[in-house]
């Protein structure tokens, strides 16, 4: 059940954080631009009630059971996407209300932790979801969405890196059925999905 918050609950999560959803076994690891007021207060990632995130990875076949996040995941929630091998962090830690209120340097830090991290864990696959982020914190202004040269997988251990478009509600010109197929191929590189 969707929870509620009035403006001023959510507006006490500026700058709140939310802990990656890391597991062994990582194959897959979905980054977000940052947490959104509603993710802070649900302690959950993409969990506003108008983010297509979960229900594109459904859709896809990257989850095998629906999740509604909404009021905030549970035990299990998180255990399933753990034991598919699917990992969520983000590109800069400090909620806020919209993607915009991050200064380009946050971005760039964010990068570089973000790149840290993956050394470490060492997901197949990493897939950013914004391309605007991705060409702001990664310095690559020119890039498009779907998997990025192999040349840059240097930096992140080896991984594959993709850039997919926002699940947001903002991002209204994608749907659930656009974003879960351009989902589906990070996710078969991956090996969480078979090849087509």
């Amino acid at each position: 059940m969707t929870r509620r918050f009035t403006r001023a609950e959510l507006d006490s999560f500026q700058g709140a954080t939310v802990p990656d959803l890391l597991g062994p076994g990582l194959k897959l690891l979905f980054v977000g631009i940052n947490p959104g007021l509603w993710t802070a207060a649900t302690q959950t990632h993409f969990a506003h009630p108008v983010n297509r995130f979960y229900p594109a990875l459904y859709a896809a076949g990257i989850i095998t059971r629906p999740i509604d996040p909404a009021a905030g995941m549970t035990d299990e929630d998180r255990a399933h996407l753990v034991g598919r091998g699917i990992g969520i962090s983000n590109v800069v830690h400090r909620a806020s209300a919209r993607a915009d209120e991050l200064s380009k340097a946050e971005l760039v830090e964010g990068g570089l932790r973000l790149q840290e991290l993956v050394r470490r864990e060492r997901p197949r696959v990493v897939v950013v979801a914004g391309i605007t982020a991705y060409r702001s914190a990664f310095g690559e202004p020119r890039s498009v969405a779907g998997r990025q040269p192999a040349e840059r997988e240097e930096a992140w251990g080896g991984a594959q890196i993709w850039v997919v478009p926002n699940p947001s509600g903002l991002n209204a010109h994608e749907t659930v059925a656009s974003l879960a197929e351009a989902y589906a191929a990070p996710a078969r590189a991956a090996g969480v999905l078979p090849d087509a």
